[in-house]
């Protein structure tokens, strides 16, 4: 796996995580226990902090990325991902919070100061333009965003288990190593 320090920081690891090793990491990221980064995702805390949640993944492709603190923003925009956190493949989170149980489609875009509650889907090829609030328990597609519809009982369902999917999978890769 590619862990990079920057300026001193190196990312911090919980127990049981896995990273590819194409994946690059780098800087000031935490990230919790049972969680994965898989192939070619981009991780740069350098002008500010990743945290990323337990059970959570991130999936090929993706990039994660931070705001700079600035004289209208003194705390610049980190980023967070909460726990039992699904990433599709090549999403982009650009200085956002993501809260619990969440499924970021495949593609999405989600920007600067953006915050996704708790048990939300935001569909694939989505854009989350900056500041957004997107709300507990609601399926939001489009480009920008709009919320659809509120989410069925077998999404809610779903959402821990594609997170407890991953666990299981980057069980497998850890087995292997």
């Amino acid at each position: 796996m590619s862990l990079r320090t920057y300026k001193g920081i190196s990312p911090t690891l919980a127990e049981a995580v896995y990273i590819d090793e194409s994946a690059v990491v780098m800087g000031d990221i935490e990230i919790g226990k049972d969680s994965s980064i898989w192939p070619l995702v981009a991780a740069r805390g350098d002008v500010n902090k990743i945290r990323i949640g337990a059970r959570s993944n991130i999936q090929d492709g993706s990039v994660l990325h931070v705001s700079r603190p600035t004289s209208k923003n003194p705390q610049g925009s980190p980023l967070i991902i909460g726990d039992e956190v699904t990433v599709g493949h090549k999403v982009m989170l650009h200085g956002c919070q993501l809260g619990n149980k969440i499924l970021v489609g495949m593609g999405a875009i989600v920007m600067d100061e953006a915050i996704v509650e708790d048990n939300v889907i935001i569909g694939a090829g989505s854009l989350v333009p900056p500041g957004k609030r997107l709300a507990s328990g609601y399926l939001y597609v489009g480009s920008p965003v709009k919320q659809a519809r509120p989410l069925t009982e077998a999404e809610l369902k779903f959402l821990p288990q594609s997170a407890e999917n991953y666990v299981v999978l980057k069980d497998d890769y850890l087995a292997e190593a």
